[in-house]
């Protein structure tokens, strides 16, 4: 799915990512769950479906802290206040990014804590 969302080919990551979601969950990854909602939800956003991105996100986020991935917490917190920012929701936005910037600063995400800085800087104290 992963290639074919870079290839801007969003319709055919979906159909892969939800072969996928099923094959995980019978198995037990819930890692494996977790990072296909998380891509589903990346798709979706990139779509401009912006709630069903939500929705996705929001499935993922209580497996990704269940099974203990922080950075992968981090980076869904981080999703979720993109899609909170391209909705004009500006706090909420800002909210979440206050959540994930901690966790990657405490597992040593430099790259991640950039991102959430520079799109904290981005919501311009609205």
């Amino acid at each position: 799915g992963g290639v074919y969302s870079d290839l801007g080919e969003k319709q055919k990551a979906l159909v892969f990512y939800n072969q996928a979601l099923p094959i995980f969950r019978a198995v037990g990854d819930r890692g494996g769950e977790a990072t296909t909602l998380n891509n589903i939800g990346g798709v979706y956003s990139d779509l401009g479906e912006k709630q069903k991105a939500l929705d996705f996100y929001n499935q993922a986020l209580p497996i990704i802290r269940a099974v203990g991935d922080r950075r992968g917490e981090a980076t869904t917190l981080n999703n979720i206040g993109g899609v909170y920012d391209a909705l004009g929701e500006k706090q909420k936005a800002l909210d979440y990014y206050n959540q994930a910037l901690p966790i990657d600063r405490a597992v040593g995400d430099r790259g991640g804590e950039a991102t959430i800085l520079d799109n904290i800087r981005a919501l311009g104290g609205f």
